[in-house]
C-alpha cells in the first residue's frame, strides 16, 4: 500500500510536533522548509540525526553523552577532579559549561525525584555518584538541580546520601536575573535570592 504525498508531509509534521517546544505551526513551517531545502542538504540532516543515535552513549562514569566510554569532561586531566556539579540533564551541564565559569566534573542525573510520576532514588544515577565519592578524592559536590518541587526533593536526598562521605555539599543560588527590576521577580526568585545572598 503506497503512501501519498499529503500522507508523507503529514507524517513528517507528526514527528517534528513531538519534538520538544514544536508546535503544530512551526512542525509544518520545518516540514516545509525541508521539502525547498536541497536534497542533499536535507540528507545531511537526516544523516547527522542518524549518526547521533548509533553513535553516542552515556559516559561510564558521568553519565553525560559521550562519543566513547568517557565524555570529553572526564577525560580531560586539566580539569578539577576535586569538585563535582551534579545537574538533571546533560543540556543543563552544557549550558553551564558555555559560561566557562566552572573547570571541575559533571555527573548527570538524568531526571529528578518525582513520586508521582513514579520516578524514585532508583531512577536517577545518585548511585553512580555515591560510587564516584567512594573512590575518594572529592571535596565539593555542588548541586545544580531545578529550582522546582522535584528538583529540591532530589538536592535534599542526595544532601543526605553525600554527607557521609565527608565532602562539602553546595546548591547554586537563585535569585533575580541582570537587568530585571526587582519588584518584577516572583516570589520565589525573590525567597531564593534573598536565600543565596553573600557577603561583600
Amino acid at each position: 500500500m503506497s503512501v501519498d504525498n499529503q500522507g508523507l508531509l503529514a507524517q513528517l509534521i507528526r514527528e517534528l510536533v513531538r519534538l520538544p517546544g514544536i508546535g503544530q505551526k512551526t512542525a509544518q513551517r520545518l516540514a516545509f522548509h525541508l521539502l525547498k531545502t536541497e536534497r542533499d542538504e536535507a540528507l545531511r540532516l537526516a544523516e547527522a540525526i542518524r549518526a547521533v543515535k548509533e553513535g553516542l552513549v552515556f559516559c561510564r562514569r558521568c553519565r553525560n553523552i559521550a562519543e566513547g566510554e568517557l565524555c570529553e569532561f572526564c577525560r580531560d586531566p586539566k580539569r578539577d577532579h576535586t569538585k563535582i556539579l551534579v545537574v538533571e540533564e546533560p543540556s543543563t551541564l552544557y549550558a553551564i559549561e558555555r559560561t566557562g565559569g566552572f573547570r571541575g566534573l559533571y555527573h548527570v542525573l538524568l531526571g529528578s525525584l518525582s513520586p508521582l510520576d513514579g520516578i524514585g532514588p532508583s531512577d536517577i544515577r545518585a548511585q553512580e555518584l555515591v560510587d564516584r565519592l567512594k573512590d575518594g578524592g572529592v571535596q565539593e559536590v555542588i548541586l545544580a538541580t531545578n529550582p522546582t518541587i522535584e528538583g529540591e526533593a532530589t538536592a535534599i536526598y542526595l544532601t543526605k546520601l553525600i554527607k557521609p562521605f565527608g565532602a562539602r555539599v553546595s546548591r547554586i543560588a537563585y535569585g533575580i536575573p541582570v537587568g530585571m527590576d526587582i519588584e518584577y521577580a516572583d516570589e520565589v526568585t525573590l525567597i531564593k535570592s534573598i536565600e543565596g545572598r553573600r557577603d561583600l
